[in-house]
């Protein structure tokens, strides 16, 4: 080889323009992956400018998840045909992953705005509002199950909402309807249910009708919760409301945010009509 007409780089001055140390250049060549281009009688080692490209393909390979096996699979048997399958395969991982990163800034910037919102909430306060529609994503009706496969229930729903990109950043709420309220059974759910803001086509929904809806705050354990509902049917009385068709039920503060129970905030919102209206 002659290296008189040709500019070489040692291994540090090669190390210094990828921004790594020496070490890693030592065992990319014990490896296999990016070997010198020569080495001189006294043992040293010498790169060529037109390997700084290989070595930033290879970097960037292995930001991108790609294993040192799998970069050397490919280096080893390089061509035109099989660099374009790489790139083109490694760019749609990161459009993957870019609209992976967007669906979770939109989940953390709802869970942002919900918890800034609950931060201005008087939880002993109880507000009769008229709410806009909503669309809801159901689990499978959950009436007359047992306590297991209640576990099984949440743990499938949790499962739906991930695979199929429902999990809005909105509370996993539950729906009780009216026969159940007025039985005393007010957690005994119908269905679990989580908001869906941008609705997705081709998915069975529940559209919650607007309408007027009295609103408060339980405080502590589910265990406890009919003392709030007592309240909340006082207020109906004195204000002349009956009970319209559901009662939705959702968490602001949970085991997410608080540490005690006797800390956890239930909303309850009670679907409500005049009772001239009956």
């Amino acid at each position: 080889m002659n290296e008189k007409n040709v500019k070489y780089l040692t291994t540090g001055e090669f190390a210094k323009l990828c921004k790594v140390n020496k070490q890693t250049l030592f065992y990319y060549d014990q490896i296999g992956l990016l070997s010198p281009v020569f080495k001189n009688e006294k043992g040293y080692r010498y790169y060529s400018i037109n390997q700084i490209e290989l070595f930033y393909v290879i970097d960037l390979l292995k930001d991108l998840g790609m294993s040192l096996n799998d970069i050397q699979q490919y280096t080893q048997n390089k061509s035109p045909e099989s660099f374009l399958t790489l790139m083109y395969q490694k760019k749609e991982e990161i459009v993957k992953k870019r609209q992976e990163m967007e669906m979770k800034e939109k989940l953390i910037e709802t869970k942002i705005a919900i918890m800034e919102e609950a931060s201005q909430i008087d939880f002993h306060q109880i507000t009769l509002e008229h709410l806009p529609e909503a669309t809801l994503y159901l689990s499978r009706n959950i009436e007359n199950i047992t306590d297991e496969e209640f576990v099984e229930v949440i743990s499938e729903f949790i499962e739906e909402l991930n695979e199929s990109q429902l999990d809005t950043g909105y509370p996993i709420g539950g729906i009780t309807k009216r026969e159940q309220v007025l039985k005393g059974e007010f957690s005994k759910y119908s269905y679990l249910y989580m908001e869906q803001p941008h609705p997705k086509v081709g998915y069975p929904y529940f559209q919650a009708v607007k309408g007027d809806f009295l609103i408060g705050y339980h405080m502590g354990e589910d265990k406890t919760i009919h003392h709030t509902y007592k309240k909340l049917f006082a207020e109906m009385e004195r204000l002349h409301l009956a009970l319209g068709d559901y009662v939705f039920e959702e968490y602001i503060y949970d085991t997410v945010v608080m540490n005690q129970k006797e800390q956890y905030v239930t909303k309850i919102m009670i679907q409500v009509i005049q009772e001239n209206q009956q």
